[in-house]
């Protein structure tokens, strides 16, 4: 997809009003379409420069994750700037969705390989680095000064965990179209044995999955997706990156990744913070994961989508129901409910993504 004549000649006065009146703008027809936001790569050409930045666009609502702040996220980049945290450069923000019809800002294009599904093609130390590295960033995301960067802005981060539990739990009755007795019961398991919080106050990534970290040479070059991020509990953060540790994508998908408690070890020596509960956390997260992928599934029900991705994401609500509840001790057979699009839904989807002929 490529903007249209009208829309990249609105984006190049913006960024003249930004740079200065001799910017021209290239590669216009680099666009990347996410489940949380769509990208945009261009390079900014000044006199003097050239340079790669990416654009962060606004998904047209309703998007997988509501209210969806880009001033705020753009607010985070530009806190982290100077602390050991390596984050793009945020540059410029665009918040009234005059310009492109929809809110953006635009960052620094970070160099580095990102393996979301793929393992790395790398020699064992490196990768086994690479897991170092990402255990230190996160280590890092714990240990910054709220203070200082003004991130205390975001939350006190007092009853974190109950915010958490109430807001995901909204979300699953706001989209709900009937009852969902499965997952209705971890929630309310969630509840009665919630344990007292991390006693550290932090920084919280909110998505600290390793498809949101970029490496190069073995070491974190840059976090990305700063949509779910708060001030609370980083065992939040830890309890994510387990669940999604156990899935044989990724980094974790190669044979000399260290095994997440290996991992996790290198976490608490470096944060200075103490793992417990780790049972709770995963199931804390496996919730908040089911959902996701629940409005996902509703947004593909209610027409808004059309996404395969999403359509493949609703059949892991079941599943990590499951992984949730089975981490609480709970094995008593309980029905999901309508979880899934409807069926004629489905099949539209799939018809569309279908291959000609």
């Amino acid at each position: 997809m490529t903007l249209d004549a009208n829309a990249a000649e609105r984006l190049t006065e913006w960024l003249r009003t930004q740079i200065s009146d001799e910017v021209r703008v290239e590669g216009l027809d680099r666009v990347n379409f996410g489940h949380s936001a769509e990208m945009m790569v261009l390079t900014v050409v000044t006199p003097q420069t050239r340079e790669d930045v990416v654009l962060r666009l606004r998904p047209k609502p309703p998007a997988l994750l509501e209210p969806y702040d880009l001033a705020r996220q753009f607010t985070i980049l530009r806190a982290l700037e100077n602390t050991p945290v390596r984050v793009p450069r945020a540059l410029w923000l665009e918040d009234t969705g005059e310009v492109l019809g929809r809110p953006f800002f635009v960052m620094e294009r970070v160099g580095g390989d990102v393996y979301e599904m793929e393992a790395p093609n790398a020699n064992d130390q490196t990768v086994v680095r690479m897991c170092q590295s990402l255990a230190e960033q996160l280590a890092a995301i714990h240990s910054v000064d709220l203070n200082q960067t003004g991130l205390d802005v975001l939350d006190d981060g007092s009853a974190h965990l109950d915010r958490e539990l109430n807001r995901w739990a909204d979300e699953m009755n706001r989209v709900k179209r009937a009852s969902l007795p499965a997952l209705e019961r971890l929630l309310q398991a969630l509840r009665d044995s919630r344990p007292q919080p991390c006693p550290k106050v932090t920084l919280v990534h909110g998505d600290a999955k390793p498809g949101n970290f970029a490496f190069t040479d073995g070491d974190v070059s840059a976090v990305f997706d700063w949509e779910m991020t708060t001030v609370g509990d980083p065992l939040t953060d830890i309890g994510w990156l387990e669940l999604l540790w156990m899935q044989p994508v990724g980094i974790a998908s190669h044979s000399a990744a260290l095994t997440i408690d290996a991992l996790l070890a290198h976490y608490e020596t470096t944060s200075g913070i103490r793992l417990q509960d780790r049972s709770w956390y995963r199931a804390f997260n496996a919730y908040k994961m089911a959902v996701i992928c629940l409005i996902g599934a509703m947004l593909i029900d209610g027409g808004h989508s059309d996404d395969e991705k999403l359509l493949l994401a609703a059949y892991g609500t079941s599943l990590l129901t499951k992984v949730g509840l089975s981490e609480l001790g709970i094995d008593e057979p309980l029905d999901d409910g309508p979880v899934l699009p409807r069926e004629e839904r489905i099949q539209q989807v799939q018809a569309q993504s279908a291959p000609a002929g």
